[in-house]
């Protein structure tokens, strides 16, 4: 209730006023008549920088539009320059830390490789890549002997070349199958 009688006196009383400040009309309306000039003298000048409406305008007008085009490329060439020299020195810095972060991968797998090839010459089989050779044979017996290789299916054997195939794996041979 209390908002619709403050809303109420808002609208009667305001009215008064308006009527009472005929002086305070007078200068908001020269105050827009300037806003609207300088907003009408902004849009022309936007059209002239554009290349449009420049009939009317006078050699002077028109060298001063030159120096204003010529000062704003100036500018606009100054910080692309800028801009770019930035990007620049951020894809230089980017440009060592990787090269930092290479040199150190290359020197962890040098040492990674000397340290392999220390355990190798030393016969250590701790290593993780160690190597156990394979015992030579001629790979066509194995083929005409091994179980494995028969066409067919016999559950016996199959059963005989799992459990020597695994007790092979275990004893680091290489399985029949894998021949």
């Amino acid at each position: 209730m209390a908002k619709t009688i403050e809303k109420y006196q808002t609208f009667s009383f305001g009215a008064l006023e308006v009527n009472q400040s005929e002086e305070e009309t007078q200068n908001n309306y020269q105050e827009y008549l300037k806003l609207k000039a300088g907003v009408d003298e902004l849009q022309r000048s936007q059209r002239n920088l554009l290349g449009e409406d420049l009939g009317n305008l006078g050699t002077n007008e028109l060298e001063q539009l030159e120096n204003q085009l010529d000062s704003s490329l100036k500018h606009i060439r100054c910080r692309k320059t800028q801009f770019i020299l930035d990007q620049l020195s951020e894809l230089q810095r980017k440009e060592e830390l990787l090269l930092e972060t290479n040199n150190a991968l290359k020197r962890k797998l040098e040492e990674t490789t000397a340290a392999i090839r220390l355990s190798w010459k030393a016969g250590d089989e701790r290593v993780p890549y160690s190597f156990q050779p394979v015992q030579p044979y001629d790979s066509v017996e194995a083929l005409q002997y091994s179980s494995a290789s028969q066409i067919g299916y016999n559950a016996a054997e199959t059963d005989q070349a799992t459990a020597t195939t695994s007790t092979q794996n275990v004893s680091g041979f290489i399985p029949g199958w894998m021949l």
